[in-house]
């Protein structure tokens, strides 16, 4: 089952706290790239607080969004431009909406808060489920650091900050991995913990095409840079066969 972690406290918090992904250098290439891809509407898993919908509606695409937090969404419908949007209260690794979409998108890591390779597997299928012939599934998910962690150890820090320090600790024979946030609050250091399952690329391929999708691009950046053996993050885009 699918774990919560943003609930009131942080969901109220979540914008400032990730200010620099709202930041327009990040959302704009995200939303260019996805609205590229859309030939019609489209659905996000993981709608969050709308970083990616408003804007992308905005364009004129009609999006839906599907979202586990019920205070993660009301976030979102306090924004203007929320009207536009529909949104679901769910679980995207399983739960439906009406309608077909030429376009499901999933970004910033959150693929990794399905922490089993079956829900991971099912994200896919329900993907694939949801597209009409020929639409898209996009993912945005970091590629894991494993070499950048010394043998025998388990902890890598990824932010040190005045305000706010992050480890990621891992255990490589389970794919698991848990994101240690310390916050610096009102004078108050809070800690948030967050689980995740690494996934590496070529495993997400696998799982298209358990889905019956196949690789069409895979990049480095929204902008396109091409995808390397050192890329930190990679976008990817698998396609649902145009016909049977």
């Amino acid at each position: 089952m699918t774990v919560d972690h943003f609930g009131e406290g942080v969901a109220e918090h979540y914008d400032e706290e990730e200010a620099d992904m709202f930041a327009a250098r990040a959302v704009e290439p995200a939303v260019d790239f996805l609205a590229g891809l859309s030939a019609g509407a489209a659905l996000e898993f993981g709608i969050g607080t709308g970083r990616i919908a408003l804007p992308l509606s905005a364009r004129g695409v009609p999006v839906h969004g599907i979202e586990l937090s019920a205070a993660m969404l009301r976030e979102l419908a306090a924004k203007s431009g929320a009207d536009r949007i529909e949104a679901t209260l769910g679980d995207f690794a399983h739960a439906r909406v009406p309608g077909e979409f030429a376009l499901v998108y999933l970004v910033f890591n959150t693929i990794g808060n399905l922490t089993t390779q079956d829900e991971q597997v099912a994200c896919f299928r329900n993907a694939a489920a949801h597209l009409a012939p020929g639409g898209c599934f996009v993912v945005e998910v970091g590629v894991p650091q494993l070499q950048r962690l010394p043998p025998g150890e388990t902890v890598q820090p990824f932010s040190v900050t005045d305000s706010h320090l992050g480890f990621d600790e891992y255990d490589v024979a389970t794919q698991r991995l848990v994101s240690h946030h310390f916050r610096l609050v009102d004078g108050t250091w809070q800690r948030r913990s967050i689980a995740f399952r690494y996934v590496w690329p070529a495993e997400l391929d696998l799982m298209a095409a358990l889905a019956g999708m196949s690789l069409r691009e895979r990049w480095a950046t929204w902008d396109r840079q091409p995808f390397t053996s050192t890329s930190p993050s990679h976008i990817s885009v698998w396609q649902k066969p145009s016909s049977a």
